[in-house]
């Protein structure tokens, strides 16, 4: 490429992946100068011996791999394909594991998070966003000098449409766009009839710079599930009419939705359009590959409970992401105060929910009675309420389950994966 700092090559895959880890990075045990990911089941860490240094975030593989099998199974029960949210995460490890599982591509945010994803080799990416700016656009454009480099974002307004002609170059490859269409009070999106025809004229004079290859929506901004297949249809008739008109520079075209709670009606919504072979239907739901036990264990809840797929199939979604902390002190007899806190788990939608107690020598963890709760969190420390005569003594380990994986993914730089014996496996790199 024209700029050094940006290669064009393909990247390791996920297996050969092996950086070197930070020895000053929270998470781990004592890290040795120069280790390598690839070296870490060799040190023979385990959580329960207190190999690792606490607050740490941990992935249960065998969990993960249950997630993946999960919704790949969902996906190809609908015929549609996955272009999970690499937001979610932001971890590169992870985004392979989800394409060996059969993803159609990433889904990402930010032209950052695709250099991310591109520099660790993902040759796919819908970026479900609008892309603004000048070195925005330029690190797109100097990406997509890689032929083998799959690239979409969203555009909903004609502004949008002229900002991105006048920046890309008048001889490099053409940008890939997908319309997306909004709701009065939402987020981004063209909002009525009018403004989707302006943002298609725009695109008819820019057609040999930018190309349409679909449709986009995003139904998380609505709460109700009638307003939400109402948008849903509504980008099924569109994207229906587009194709007849012939309007799309791709073929499929692309007919994009779902976050992660209501992935399940957006499916039904879009594959009862009958669009066949016209049309590649991509779902982007994110957090499912971790799942938790708040907003979208609710969610998942209500998928299984009105879905006929997700009735149908082995079991559910499961929680793979844990923090582990230890107690550091018990000031009084209803109060334990561990080495946890807002510096390491998401509390916006929900504060950690105490799952499991061990004190180190014993056996094995042990789950823990509803009555133990965090009240509140601080930066470094949580405060959970438990009975009196709990049992809980200075130095035991407690493990907390969370709601909310993207904001706890954004607070670790590595986190260990474990087996079910709590052996150090694997270790995940993030990219926030």
């Amino acid at each position: 490429m024209s700029d050094a700092k940006y290669r064009t090559e393909p990247s390791a895959s996920v297996a050969d992946q092996d950086f070197i880890i930070n020895p000053l990075s929270k998470g781990l045990g004592s890290v040795r100068q120069g280790l390598r990911a690839n070296e870490i089941a060799e040190v023979g860490w385990n959580l329960l011996r207190e190999d690792v240094s606490l607050p740490a975030a941990f992935l249960h593989e065998d969990r993960l791999q249950h997630n993946l099998r999960w919704m790949k199974a969902f996906a190809s029960t609908y015929g549609v394909k996955l272009a999970p949210h690499g937001k979610t995460t932001m971890a590169p490890k992870l985004f392979h594991r989800q394409l060996e599982a059969g993803a159609w591509g990433i889904t990402l945010a930010t032209a950052t998070q695709v250099r991310v994803a591109y520099e660790h080799g993902v040759r796919r990416v819908l970026m479900a966003n609008e892309l603004v700016g000048r070195e925005n656009v330029s690190a797109i454009v100097r990406l997509l000098e890689d032929p083998d480099f799959d690239f979409f974002s969203l555009v909903d307004s004609v502004e949008l449409v002229e900002h991105l002609a006048r920046m890309l170059p008048a001889n490099g490859r053409k940008l890939n766009v997908l319309v997306e269409l909004g709701v009065d009070g939402g987020r981004t999106g063209v909002r009525d009839d009018a403004g989707l025809e302006a943002v298609l004229q725009a695109l008819e004079e820019h057609r040999g710079r930018i190309g349409l290859c679909g449709v986009e929506v995003y139904e998380g901004v609505l709460a109700e599930e009638g307003e939400i297949r109402k948008l849903l249809q509504r980008a099924v008739d569109v994207t229906a009419r587009l194709a007849k008109e012939g309007r799309f520079d791709r073929s499929p075209a692309i007919l994009s939705g779902a976050g992660s709670a209501w992935y399940d009606v957006v499916a039904e919504v879009f594959t009862a359009g009958k669009l066949d072979r016209a049309v590649e239907i991509v779902l982007r739901p994110g957090c499912y590959l971790t799942h938790d036990v708040g907003v979208y264990r609710d969610a998942q809840e209500r998928i299984k409970h009105r879905n006929p797929v997700a009735k149908q199939l082995e079991s559910s979604l499961m929680p793979a992401l844990q923090l582990w902390a230890y107690v550091q002190s018990v000031p009084e007899k209803e109060k334990a105060i561990l080495g946890l806190g807002k510096r390491d788990a998401a509390f916006d939608a929900g504060l950690p929910k105490p799952a499991l107690h061990y004190r180190p020598g014993e056996p094995k963890p042990k789950e823990v009675p509803n009555a133990w709760v965090l009240t509140k969190m601080m930066d470094q420390h949580a405060f959970m309420q438990i009975p009196p005569g709990a049992g809980v003594r200075v130095g035991d380990m407690i493990g907390l389950d969370i709601s909310h994986p993207c904001l706890t993914f954004d607070k670790w730089k590595y986190l260990a994966m474990v087996d079910p014996e709590y052996r150090v496996i694997d270790v995940v790199e993030t990219f926030f």
